[in-house]
């Protein structure tokens, strides 16, 4: 009730014109239909949407990504028209829940593609635009994957949602995978190219002696100061001027249990931030959190953008949860703490979910939030402790325990410098620590860990031999992950990387090693599939914070030191 529900004669009215005033334009550099789609990752359905004539790539591009705007809009209509039914299970109405979370992300999503595919008609984007929509694209992919996952748990159960849902679901996939293939194609040749990589090149933006640049009004510093202690100096203290530079922090407010700050819950100084901020040159709006346990389920949606929420250190300040799969949540909607809003950034804070072991799935932090940083934080949990879902994501000095596939998702991200902990599972049980989840290879996503430390927490240390440790294992199949420089302790399995089930995604996945060191990190009785790789320093540049993430246009303004 209250829903909005779409007309789909007047979308396919508003829509389908666009898509054939496309092609009537094009003159040169015509190719058929037929050739471009070979190049699909579904060249048959490709070749059954696209018009049949010749048109430029960038045109075809224009006009399935428009056809994808189209098809968001009905699955929606579809979603909302289920969820409406009274006779539908608590479980299968949660999973349509996140589905419609998910969907209406996903035509966002579409829409700033297609902006930006319109708006640069003559066929040349930035660097910076081609690696944006290359990134959203690949979120909507994700996002229906998500989505398709969850429906695939309830199907048997509700026989309609198996056959139109997951049915619809999986046509609008193929959709989305040749939008995103016509547009790397298109316009992929126009990223920079890639450079053989300084490893030792610190690239920082406007971080200064190990603090992060908060740069403050009198009235905001002075607030600051009187939550931390006054005198105290602590990581992220630096005093900013006009010619030095640093992190403008527009506004403050405190949290603290105690009923000393503005508020006592986080929810509440979340509640009260501002609704889209354009941009981080703006200024951030910060959320100090006072020393405490803070047991409350937070979520920051997109349009709290550029928030930055700081606590008083690991272990110090804690946001905790218990919610699980084996309780009956979602693993989509089991985070004690999720952001999706853009430009998110997170320092000195624990996020925890205490479910345990014999839960199952149980997220302690959730993350589609765009160019979000997350520094000197902790990651608490068992099994799918860090859920990096979508979009563009950095960790700096992260600690980050669990069990099962315990860093998992489809994000582009990049963890630097953190200490990942295998902790005791459940007896028969084993620890594979990664589980990405690219089902494109058009997505420009995965999971690089750089000069990190993976060693067993204290729980695991006198198992380590009994219980199997590794590198990873492909949730989906172009699974992609690479660990470069890191120290490996000698908990890791000499085979590195463990099947999902048989020899599924064993030719189509991408794991690599690199100039790792520790007892761990012996390479020469690794796994012998097609998709595993050691590499050398030009192809780890592919997986640094610049080339990956695209981190130099984005993290100086974050103020979170990287190594480039």
């Amino acid at each position: 009730m209250g829903r909005k529900i779409f007309s789909i004669a007047t979308l396919s009215f508003f829509y389908l014109i666009p898509f054939f005033a496309f092609l009537a334009t094009a003159n040169d550099n015509l190719v058929p239909q037929e050739t471009i789609c070979e190049s699909s990752h579904y060249p048959s359905y490709c070749r059954n949407i696209l018009p049949k004539q010749k048109a430029k790539i960038h045109d075809f591009a224009r006009f399935s990504i428009q056809k994808s705007i189209f098809q968001s809009h009905k699955f929606l209509n579809s979603l909302n028209f289920y969820l409406g039914s009274s006779t539908l299970s608590k479980e299968t109405k949660n999973v349509i829940k996140d589905c419609l979370f998910l969907s209406q992300l996903t035509s966002q999503y579409l829409s700033k593609s297609n902006y930006i595919a319109l708006k640069n008609t003559n066929e040349t984007f930035y660097t910076s635009q081609v690696d944006d929509t290359q990134t959203l694209l690949s979120a909507v992919i994700t996002n229906h994957q998500t989505c398709l996952d969850g429906l695939m748990t309830v199907a048997n159960s509700n026989l309609t949602i198996k056959n139109y849902l997951i049915s619809q679901l999986s046509n609008d996939n193929k959709l989305h995978s040749v939008s995103l293939g016509l547009f790397t194609k298109g316009w992929m040749h126009e990223k920079k190219n890639k450079t053989l990589w300084n490893s030792r090149g610190w690239h920082s933006g406007n971080f200064r002696n190990g603090r992060l640049p908060l740069k403050m009004s009198n009235r905001t510093r002075a607030i600051y100061d009187s939550s931390r202690g006054r005198g105290k100096k602590h990581d992220d203290d630096y005093d900013g001027d006009d010619d030095e530079g640093g992190v403008l922090v527009r506004d403050i407010v405190v949290v603290s249990k105690d009923g000393s700050g503005n508020f006592t819950t986080i929810n509440d100084a979340v509640a009260a931030a501002p609704n889209n901020t354009i941009n981080a040159t703006n200024g951030y709006f910060l959320i100090f959190i006072k020393e405490g346990i803070y047991e409350e389920y937070v979520s920051i949606p997109q349009n709290k953008a550029y928030l930055m929420m700081i606590g008083d250190g690991i272990n110090q300040t804690v946001i905790t949860g218990n919610h699980s799969v084996g309780d009956g949540w979602t693993t989509f909607n089991s985070p004690t703490f999720a952001v999706v809003a853009p430009g998110f950034v997170a320092v000195n804070i624990t996020f925890r979910n205490t479910a345990g072991p014999s839960k199952f799935q149980a997220v302690a932090m959730r993350s589609g939030a765009d160019m979000s940083a997350f520094y000197r934080c902790s990651f608490e949990g068992y099994q799918d402790t860090l859920y990096t879902h979508s979009l563009r994501q950095f960790y700096k000095e992260c600690d980050i325990y669990g069990t099962i596939d315990f860093i998992f998702g489809n994000a582009a991200v990049v963890l630097q410098n953190c200490n990942i902990y295998p902790r005791l599972p459940l007896p028969g049980q084993f620890n594979p620590i990664t589980a990405q989840g690219r089902t494109d290879p058009n997505q420009n996503t995965g999971i690089s860990i750089h000069n990190c430390t993976i060693k067993p927490a204290e729980d695991l240390v006198p198992s380590v031999g009994i219980v199997k440790t590794y590198l990873g294992r492909p949730w989906k199949e172009y699974s992609r992950t690479v660990v470069m420089q890191s120290l490996l302790e000698n908990l890791i399995e000499p085979s590195g990387w463990s099947i999902w089930s048989g020899d599924f995604a064993l030719s189509t996945l991408y794991y690599a090693e690199y100039d790792n060191r520790g007892a761990g990190a012996n390479t020469s009785n690794r796994v012998i599939w097609q998709g595993y790789h050691v590499i050398n320093a030009t192809d780890a540049a592919n997986f640094t914070v610049d080339n990956f993430l695209h981190g130099n246009d984005w993290l100086p303004q974050i103020g979170v030191p990287y190594i480039n």
